[in-house]
């Protein structure tokens, strides 16, 4: 018997990690992947998710011909049907009545080829924001001028890493080698227990959105005990304003709002003092009201301390994934004549006026699952007079589609890849082709681009598009990740702001200069919502679909109104309900009900069905850890 075929590629799944590929091919189908041993980061391991992955790929529910209200038609017949309503609606109602909406279920540069398309066909309406890391961005973006991180083995240099808010072993399991490489103390900052707790030396657990008032006191006790960076007000702007609203409260009344000890402060303090010290900035935290302001708080931290821009330091929130492709060619957002913010998709697509929408194209998204107002989104999208969706598998968004057109799976895809979680930058390949009746999301804008007449805007193969969309300045070429693999980015340095320059507009440091409202459970729904990624899930692509029965949900034993573990109860907000089964953990805070990431809302798991939509203080990003819940037997 033969031996297997080893081809490589990248996972283009939304995760930090963009993970290094080994397929094992025998006869046309994988049989085995793992991780690319040659890869510095993903080091020969891949997370539980894509290993996992195979079951899926070739499960009998896989999209493999285009479906036309439910019924299989030819491509010829469905992408016809495309054109003609996009240029009906252009027609009757003009661009902005049709809404282009994409997200990051996958990811690649070739994948902004819709915003392109959709650009040239109108400019038709598109989507400001993002669910996930929108408050953050903006935050770094005001403070910093950029965003972007050192590089990830730089964390060898530090003495001290304060996670905060990031669990590392679940949303980035190739850092955890890394810090447990790492000399430093660590220091988990969090209101859930996790495991990422295992692989540090100490845990402190603020309440839900406390962390702005946990990090006013360390930079209280910064000032008071001149443990900031001698020179720093240098390169700082509004250092008098920062100074005061970090008095504004003793070090004790901040404690006390963030529900730790003033030792707790004192901890955190010591170890931006006793620098180098790296915060890794989880996202999570960014997902609540005032997510943009805890923020910037910590990027002040990071600033007064002396620790950006020096080795072993900084603010880590994000890695510019992007740095390495030109996409100028893309107006973006300045050429749309109207954005729907993404937190608030199903209200402002059912109230959009002059004219209302009534197309919405989908692409590498399932907004009904992933968007807060899950049946909002749902009565958005079943309203409108089509409705298309580009996905290889069945989902809530599917099923409320007009016209479903089945795309190829990170095995199938071709594009070119930045991470987010280090500075590397690979070739997806093919390593099986996609079932007859699939066709890549550049074939499919194709496939429509020459039916409304824009043939030439999106002429050229998948290596053609990598060729015209990465950099000359990247350090590497396209053939040379093809033959070599995935290289790291010579634009990005390996400590950032080593000079100090910033680019904002004075070149210096923004500092924060009030402190934000933050949102409070009460008496009736006493417990905050949090649907988090687990090790199986990272959004609503399950490897092996979703265990049967209720979500489970996770609380403190005496936080569970004497529902006993195992028991099974409902879990209310003020916009919905579903049916749960309850799980004790008494690691938990008394005030936070645990739910896993990327629940089905056809099958009553969806945690965003319980979420009222409502966008953070930047960024647009959405406030999906502040909706209070309780729990009902």
């Amino acid at each position: 018997m033969p031996a297997p075929e080893i081809r490589r590629t990248v996972c283009n799944r939304d995760c930090p990690d963009t993970c290094a590929i080994v397929a094992h091919v025998e006869d046309g189908r994988v049989t085995r992947i793992g991780g690319d041993p040659s890869h510095p980061v993903t080091q020969g391991f891949l997370c539980w998710r894509t290993n996992n992955f195979l079951p899926l790929q070739y499960h009998p529910e896989r999209l493999t011909r285009p479906l036309l209200r439910g019924k299989p038609v030819s491509w010829d017949e469905a992408l016809d049907f495309a054109a003609r309503e996009l240029m009906r609606i252009r027609s009757e109602s003009g661009p902005a009545a049709i809404f282009h909406y994409r997200s990051g279920g996958s990811l690649g540069a070739l994948k902004h080829l819709s915003d392109y398309f959709f650009e040239k066909f109108g400019p038709t309406t598109t989507k400001r924001g993002d669910i996930c890391s929108g408050a953050g961005d903006e935050a770094q973006m005001i403070d910093f001028g950029e965003e972007d991180s050192h590089d990830i083995f730089d964390l060898l240099n530090s003495k001290n890493i304060i996670l905060w808010g990031k669990n590392a072993v679940v949303s980035s399991p190739h850092l955890v080698p890394v810090l447990n490489d790492a000399k430093a103390s660590k220091l988990l900052i969090d209101p859930v227990w996790h495991k990422t707790a295992r692989l540090c030396d100490a845990f402190l657990q603020p309440r839900p959105g406390g962390d702005f008032s946990l990090a006013m006191a360390a930079a209280r006790l910064l000032f008071e005990r001149g443990w900031t960076e001698a020179g720093f007000e240098k390169y700082c702007d509004n250092l008098t304003e920062f100074r005061a609203l970090a008095f504004q409260h003793t070090v004790a009344g901040w404690c006390e709002d963030a529900d730790v000890s003033p030792d707790a402060a004192e901890d955190v303090a010591r170890r931006l003092h006793q620098g180098p010290t790296a915060i890794l900035v989880g996202w999570g935290m960014a997902r609540r009201v005032n997510g943009g302001a805890i923020v910037r708080a910590l990027d002040a931290l990071g600033a007064i301390s002396g620790n950006l821009g020096v080795a072993g330091g900084g603010v880590s929130y994000y890695f510019k994934r992007r740095k390495t492709f030109d996409h100028s060619f893309i107006k973006g957002i300045p050429a749309a004549p109207r954005t729907v913010l993404e937190p608030l998709f199903g209200p402002e697509v059912l109230e959009s006026r002059d004219p209302p929408i009534r197309a919405v194209w989908i692409t590498a998204g399932n907004p009904i699952a992933m968007l807060p107002e899950s049946a909002t989104v749902d009565r958005a999208l079943r309203s409108r007079e089509f409705v298309c969706v580009v996905d290889s598998w069945p989902t809530d968004t599917t099923r409320a589609a007009t016209l479903v057109l089945p795309t190829t799976t990170l095995l199938e895809d071709d594009d070119l890849l930045g991470a987010y979680g280090h500075h590397y930058v690979g070739v997806s390949q093919p390593v099986v082709p996609p079932p007859p009746g699939v066709r890549s999301d550049l074939e499919i804008l194709q496939g429509v681009a020459e039916r409304v007449g824009l043939a030439a805007v999106l002429d050229g193969s998948a290596r053609d598009w990598k060729e015209r969309i990465l950099r000359k300045d990247a350090g590497f070429t396209v053939a040379q990740l093809e033959k070599d693999g995935p290289q790291r980015s010579a634009l990005s340095p390996k400590v950032l702001f080593a000079d100090r320059q910033f680019a904002t507009r004075t070149g210096r440091v923004n500092l924060i200069t009030s402190a934000p409202a933050r949102s409070r459970v009460t008496s009736e729904y006493p417990l905050y919502l949090m649907a988090l990624s687990s090790e199986k899930s990272q959004n609503s692509q399950w490897s092996k679909g979703q265990p049967a029965g209720p979500a489970v949900v996770t609380v403190h034993p005496d936080a569970a109104r004497g529902i006993p573990d195992g028991g099974l109860g409902k879990l209310e907000s003020a916009i919905g309900c579903l049916p749960i089964q309850v799980r004790h953990d008494s690691k938990q805070r008394r005030d936070v009900a645990l739910l896993a990431k990327g629940g089905h809302f056809r099958e009553n798991r969806a945690a965003n069905a319980l979420s009222k939509a409502r966008a953070t203080d930047l960024g647009g990003g959405g406030a999906l850890y502040d909706e209070p819940v309780r729990l009902l037997p």
